[in-house]
């Protein structure tokens, strides 16, 4: 867990949505609990974009809705109401967790980051090509 702090929003809202985008720690390859949690939870359905802009915070990547473009992976959660909940803890306070459209046309969860600190733009808008 990056943060022990609580969310600031109720993860069962909206679990009609069933699909995940994530663009950072979260994604496949990525070695901690949680990614391991969500391979698990979860069905990787494909890479995709969002609309967007990432950046570098050291041990960890956050994207904000600007203009951009952010490379990622799409997941069908298979129980969406426990995945989000841990995943929400996860993210903690500096995230928070929106509905967005991928670049081909999916409804798909997304964590932006609404924290305070600056961080390093990634040009390539890819987490793991940066």
């Amino acid at each position: 867990m990056r943060t022990n702090s609580p969310t600031r929003w109720q993860s069962t809202d909206n679990l009609s949505l069933n699909r995940l985008f994530v663009y950072g720690t979260l994604r496949r390859g990525s070695r901690n609990q949680f990614a391991e949690m969500l391979a698990q939870r979860g069905r990787y359905a494909g890479e995709d974009r969002v609309h967007g802009r990432l950046y570098d915070f050291g041990r960890y990547p956050g994207a904000r809705p600007e203009d951009g473009s952010i490379t990622g992976e799409v997941f069908q959660l298979l129980d969406p109401a426990a995945t989000l909940a841990a995943l929400d803890e996860y993210e903690g306070p500096e995230f928070e967790r929106a509905q967005t459209r991928t670049t081909s046309g999916l409804h798909c969860w997304i964590y932006w980051y609404v924290g305070h600190s600056r961080g390093t733009p990634i040009a390539t808008g890819d987490w793991f090509n940066r």
